[in-house]
């Protein structure tokens, strides 16, 4: 049971003893630091995975914007702070727990599989280590904050592997059709079209893994800061996969066809390989117009209701 509640000042909130808020919150920051010195043998596989797959590359950022999400709502989060005892320590427990089956490799693990263990670990104490310093009001504020760490948790194998596939046939079908709308002759095979002058194959790497992660890892973020209906919020998200996949197959039968009809170095030019963020952008507007809409549409909500 947590301990009896002190109001504190905790970056801004008001309170009774600054200087206990500030031994807290370092205190609290020092045991962030717990799970890397438990297993700083293994961060190497870790860090590794980051500099070695883009995929992953969003890992660092998380715990940034989480970190910001929390300062910024600081006064409601840390209104009332205890010691959360119970669900610190029913958290750190598991936590380290799987510190420790990463760290001594108690079966075989593939390297991405070992990263996921060292990070849900690192997540996991993190939010114990909240709840035990701040308490189980304060964690239940900082909720999203809190779970959106989870964004830096790696896709497991083999899942990754699937959702990779998925997102691949999806783009080949939707390049598919754009050459036909256009009425680009074509012969395919799998995933390999056969244009005039040209033959592209949509690769794994044009599955466009990385952009569907950055444009889900926005919308949701967009989601919590601006829509306050839930279902609102999770349709925004649903709708994610299928603009992801328009854009990637877009992205494909563009390049196809400024290879065909203008130059065939497109397939290997920069649009190819540094255009990635153009289509990103092109992805990103119909989704921060459809967010306007719904956020407009709770507005006049709100509005009616306040006027009956």
């Amino acid at each position: 049971m947590d301990s009896a509640k002190n109001s504190t000042e905790l970056g801004g909130v008001p309170g009774t003893d600054p200087k206990l808020a500030r031994i807290r919150f370092l205190s609290f920051l020092l045991s962030c630091i717990l799970p890397f010195a438990l297993a700083w043998d293994s961060m190497r596989v870790l860090f590794a995975l980051i500099l070695a797959n883009e995929t992953f590359s969003q890992i660092p950022l998380i715990p940034l914007v989480s970190f910001y999400l929390i300062y910024g709502n600081r006064r409601i989060i840390f209104s009332e702070v205890s010691f959360g005892w119970r669900l610190g320590i029913a958290l750190i427990i598991p936590g380290i727990i799987s510190l420790g089956v990463a760290r001594l490799s108690l079966w075989p693990l593939s390297s991405t599989n070992q990263a996921v263990l060292i990070v849900v670990a690192i997540v996991v104490i993190w939010m114990g280590m909240f709840a035990l310093f701040f308490g189980t009001h304060a964690f239940r504020s900082a909720s999203f904050p809190m779970l959106f760490l989870l964004f830096a948790v790696p896709i497991p194998e083999p899942v990754l592997s699937k959702v990779i596939a998925f997102l691949q046939k999806g783009s080949a079908d939707l390049a598919e059709a754009l050459f036909q709308l256009a009425r680009i002759p074509y012969y395919r095979q799998g995933f390999v079209f056969e244009l005039p002058e040209v033959t592209i194959r949509v690769a794994e790497e044009c599955s466009g893994i990385r952009s569907t992660l950055a444009l889900l890892i926005t919308t949701v973020l967009a989601s919590h800061l601006f829509l306050r209906s839930n279902w609102k919020r999770l349709f925004l998200i649903l709708i994610v996969v299928p603009v992801a996949i328009f854009k990637n197959g877009l992205r494909i039968a563009t390049l196809s066809a400024l290879a065909i009809y203008v130059n065939p170095g497109f397939l290997q030019g920069n649009l190819h390989h540094r255009g990635g963020f153009v289509f990103f952008l092109i992805a990103l507007l119909p989704m921060v117009l459809l967010l306007m809409w719904l956020e407009r549409g709770e507005h006049r909500s709100a509005v009616m209701t306040k006027g009956a």
